[in-house]
């Protein structure tokens, strides 16, 4: 780092009161610092899901059984891959935690994946056991035969419930809603009826070197297939660390904590702060389905939440619920943004209508993935914070002749690198893609354009790949985006960069609007009391919705490509 935007960084976590290094030393490994949480706090709530609460022992138990099932029955042996195919259900974190007890890597797969895309995931983590949903498990029923997966464990949503509910959700679920599509696999186990094989508990006791990986979480990456991030336990347990630290400043207290988690644990965001949550002996609330607001307000309504994470689309839809001015906010003391860029028009939103702040983090599948978020004591919207203990950051800017760029000083824009003890060990079996992203002293370029402010917080200014570049401007379409988004009959809206044969790129906008009735020349007029002109939207598409990632990210790689697909044919 050069000396003016090190020095910012540090200074900017000693205003906040965040420690400069965490010590990633007092625990052997993952497992060992999750098992001391679950033993330090036996009786607390730890996980709710479909009304169903199970405590930090009955967790613990139930993560012994389901580790002597995977040990004596299906022989796992260390270093084993097993899939995991679940929503937000409180079997997530039994099979998570039973399983790393068990000495197997976890591959994080989404319920919402093609067979297509269930097959290479499969294929390229050579996983021997797939925990699935029912509800899904046709997908994989599909396509099993292809991979080297022996058993598959089936579990239907409500399997942890007590009875007679268990009975009753899954009944109403499979027979009367019909949710459970047919399959069939050669080797297969009921979830329940694993866990009754492993009551024993009995399982060597493993010690899991900290540089070995604990979890393949897949990416897309920049290009190419998606590819296993291998994040080992030495990444997952710093990220941990490092955000106990960062939600201190928040005012967070040991055991008294309740947080919401609407986006999927299989997606790293979540999977972290789950994490964070369990350090203190805190209340996860699973909520499986988030795109089903009503009942997401319902939740909100009924758990006593002192902190909700999620991500701006989220938000938005939310405060377009009439009922969303009936949840009771008086306990909440952080909503946690991430996964895209948070408008300012929906962070002030947010606080006008709960009187409690939205603090904007970053963080990216390869670093575990926390890099930066805004710390309780500092606010400052339209950045994406400080950075995290033990981490520092570097700005590059072009490179000259195919050279390396140079490190750029405070308030200079450039691409963001990287590095710290949450950066991954690199892509599973692809050393190649490993070496285009992460150097040998464990810098990772990011992809993003950033500037370090003066004052040490950090602004994205874009992804590399996603700058429209307008007769030699550049063009970020995240501050496009931001300015139109305050227009009040807007819900959504995408910049992408299209072919024009004066200006190189011209800016063309996709709208969601709740106003049918809403102009091109409505925008294009309330642009300009935002924007410079070349900044300007010179082509606007009107749509019913966007499309987006798993977690609810708005895809502008998807945009793009149909445009392509426009043009060639």
């Amino acid at each position: 780092m050069t000396d003016s935007v090190a020095q910012a960084i540090i200074a900017a976590r000693q205003n906040n009161g965040i420690a400069q290094t965490i010590n990633i030393d007092q625990y052997p490994n993952l497992l060992a610092m999750l098992d001391a949480a679950i033993k330090t706090y036996p009786g607390r709530p730890a996980y709710t899901s479909f009304g169903q609460t199970i405590t930090y022992d009955e967790l613990d138990n139930l993560a012994d059984q389901f580790a002597d099932y995977l040990h004596n029955q299906l022989q796992a042996q260390p270093g084993d891959r097993i899939a995991i195919q679940l929503p937000n259900v409180i079997q997530y974190p039994v099979v998570l935690f039973g399983a790393m007890r068990a000495g197997m890597i976890i591959v994080n797969t989404n319920p919402l994946y093609t067979p297509h895309e269930v097959e290479h995931q499969l294929n390229d983590s050579g996983a021997i056991a797939l925990v699935v949903l029912a509800n899904v498990a046709h997908n994989a029923a599909a396509i099993i035969e292809k991979t080297a997966v022996k058993k598959v464990i089936v579990t239907e949503l409500a399997d942890l419930n007590r009875a007679p509910k268990r009975w009753l959700i899954n009944s109403v679920v499979r027979y009367i809603k019909q949710l459970v599509p047919p399959f069939h696999f050669a080797s297969s186990i009921g979830f329940r009826e694993a866990l009754a094989l492993g009551t024993k508990r009995q399982y060597p006791e493993l010690n899991p070197d900290k540089d070995g990986t604990a979890v393949l979480q897949y990416t897309g990456g920049t290009t190419g297939v998606a590819k296993g991030a291998m994040l080992t336990h030495r990444n997952l347990m710093a990220n941990a660390l490092q955000g106990v630290e960062m939600f201190a400043s928040y005012g967070f207290r040991d055991g008294e904590e309740v947080m919401l988690l609407p986006l999927p644990l299989y997606h790293i965001y979540s999977f972290t702060l789950s994490m964070v949550m369990m350090m203190g002996g805190n209340h996860c609330v699973l909520i499986p389905n988030p795109r089903d607001i009503k009942s997401l307000i319902k939740d909100m309504k009924h758990y006593p939440m002192t902190a909700f994470s999620g991500l701006n689309t989220l938000f938005v839809a939310l405060m377009k619920s009439p009922d969303f001015l009936s949840i009771d906010f008086s306990r909440l003391k952080m909503t946690l943004s991430g996964g895209m860029a948070l408008t300012q028009d929906t962070a002030h939103q947010w606080q006008r209508l709960t009187n409690s702040a939205i603090y904007e983090g970053y963080g990216l599948t390869e670093t575990s993935p926390v890099i930066s978020v805004n710390p309780g004591t500092g606010n400052q919207i339209g950045t994406i914070g400080v950075t995290v203990s033990s981490t520092e950051v570097k700005i590059i800017g072009d490179s000259v002749n195919g050279g390396v760029g140079e490190e750029m000083p405070v308030g200079e824009r450039g691409e963001l690198f990287v590095r710290g003890p949450q950066v991954m060990k690199g892509y599973w079996q692809r050393p190649d893609e490993t070496h285009n992203v992460l150097s040998g002293d464990g810098w990772l370029a990011t992809g993003d354009i950033a500037i370090v402010q003066p004052n040490g917080y950090i602004r994205i200014v874009d992804r590399k790949k996603d700058v429209i570049i307008v007769s030699g401007f550049n063009v970020y379409p995240n501050e496009v985006e931001d300015a139109i988004s305050k227009h009040p009959d807007i819900v959504q809206c995408a910049a992408i960069g299209i072919p024009n044969d004066k200006t190189g790129e011209a800016v063309k906008l996709f709208v969601v609007s709740t106003r049918k009735t809403l102009t091109e020349k409505e925008i294009i007029d309330f642009a300009h009391q935002e924007l410079t002109g070349y900044k300007i939207p010179h082509h606007i598409e009107f749509r019913d919705d966007l499309p987006k990632s798993n977690v609810g990210k708005i895809l502008r790689k998807d945009l793009r490509a149909e445009e392509l697909k426009k043009t060639k044919s």
